[in-house]
């Protein structure tokens, strides 16, 4: 069973996001400014904003990150490549990819691998994810994605992009299994309409290693009122002797 010991804990789990693409640069501050205070692991964010999140928060842990392919992942290898070395010189720590749905259509997963080798060899010591969208996926579609993607070296398989419809806990578990069993040495992001602290535990619990959630605030925020900030003394106790 996973434990989390505290809010801190938890919030170097999260990888706090807003992906809206509507966002005035007074609320994009103060999204990063609410992530500067939880210390969450990364915010992720559109690309627009980037230079302004490494300037917030450059002093401290959390981490920035970014998309590229966003968000159907049709462009071609030359154009994501371009996108991954702009965000990266613009101060993005982490890219997150979304696979070319196309070539997994026509079975065509060499080239999945492909693109992701190159753009881990683009990233280099970045962390590189790639978004899958697993919920439009059959399991053997996805066992077949993870392995390459496996093999082409990138850090975290990541779910979805957020653009689809949340999957259940269950799909989420099953997903997760897949990816332990087919890609064992990858690390698993889950960004899957997680908005409650029991979920998330859930899902770290299942065997993911970040949870990404536009609710990332709202959820250290509960959790703190609930297990740090009551104070409940617990009545007399007499006992016989």
């Amino acid at each position: 069973m996973y434990r989390i010991k505290n809010s801190k804990h938890l919030a170097s789990v999260i990888n706090y996001t807003n992906l809206n693409n509507m966002i005035s640069e007074a609320e994009m501050k103060e999204f990063l400014n609410q992530a500067k205070e939880m210390n969450f692991n990364a915010v992720t964010i559109n690309p627009t904003y980037v230079p302004l999140a490494s300037e917030i928060l450059a002093d401290c842990d959390t981490k920035v990150g970014s998309v590229v392919g966003f968000p159907l992942g049709c462009e071609n290898t030359e154009s994501k490549i371009a996108e991954a070395k702009s965000l990266i010189e613009n101060g993005a720590d982490e890219i997150n990819a979304v696979i070319n749905l196309n070539h997994v259509a026509s079975e065509k997963y060499d080239l999945i691998e492909e693109e992701a080798k190159l753009l881990k060899e683009t990233v280099g010591d970045k962390t590189l994810k790639m978004i899958i969208e697993s919920k439009i996926l059959e399991d053997e579609q996805k066992a077949n994605i993870v392995i390459r993607l496996e093999k082409a070296g990138v850090d975290y398989l990541k779910t979805s992009t957020g653009f689809v419809t949340p999957n259940h806990i269950y799909e989420i578990v099953n997903d997760i299994n897949i990816f332990l069993k087919y890609a064992p040495k990858t690390k698993i992001e889950i960004y899957d309409g997680i908005d409650i602290w029991k979920m998330t535990h859930q899902v770290l619990t299942a065997g993911a290693d970040i949870v990404a959630s536009n609710n990332g605030y709202e959820i250290v925020s509960k959790y703190k009122e609930l297990r740090e900030n009551t104070q409940i003394k617990p009545k007399p106790i007499t006992l016989k002797k």
